[in-house]
């Protein structure tokens, strides 16, 4: 099972997994266990409200640091594995995946947002995050749609002709079949 105190001295495997560089990773850390410490504050692992015990990390949990989360959850955005297969990359069974997955890639992109990297959703955004206004849109936007190509010049199929055969006209008898 992938730890990432295994593989943080190997940058290359890091960023294979992960798309990103240890330092890179490492800035990432403290605002996803920030978030996720406040998702656990409210919710159980099974997303119900908490109501009386506090969140505490198991001795035996699969993902028991901060790394070991993060690296779960990049590892399976990145690579977009079948939950059952992910388990068995993290020696967990695809039930648990699913659970950590719903917890995960929430806090995620609620540390993402918190860091101001989060992926834009809406081309408005995109424009605003990258200064464009309407005036300079028009000019030289690099959001643009493509004109509707010219008619094809290669002859249509005439389908509801008598000159167009679609099908054999005699049929050809199964030899499994009695006659």
């Amino acid at each position: 099972m992938p730890r990432y105190r295994d593989i943080r001295e190997r940058p290359t495997q890091l960023l294979d997994l992960t798309s990103l560089l240890p330092d890179e990773f490492e800035l990432v850390v403290p605002p996803f266990e920030r978030c996720f410490q406040a998702h656990m504050d409210q919710w159980t692992m099974q997303g119900k409200p908490r109501t009386s015990r506090r969140h505490s990390t198991y001795t035996n949990c699969p993902l028991p640091s901060a790394e070991d989360r993060l690296l779960f959850v990049l590892a399976y955005l990145k690579h977009a594995p079948t939950q059952a297969y992910h388990g068995t990359a993290f020696d967990l069974i695809q039930s648990s995946v699913s659970t950590w997955l719903n917890i995960l890639v929430p806090v995620l992109r609620a540390a993402l947002v918190d860091l101001g990297d989060a992926p834009i959703r809406t081309i408005a955004a995109l424009r605003q995050q990258l200064g464009l206004d309407t005036a300079e849109e028009s000019a030289a936007s690099p959001f643009f749609t493509m004109a509707p190509n010219d008619l094809s010049r290669a002859p249509k199929t005439q389908v509801n002709r008598r000159t167009t055969t679609v099908a054999r006209k005699n049929v050809t008898r199964s030899r499994t079949t009695s006659s």
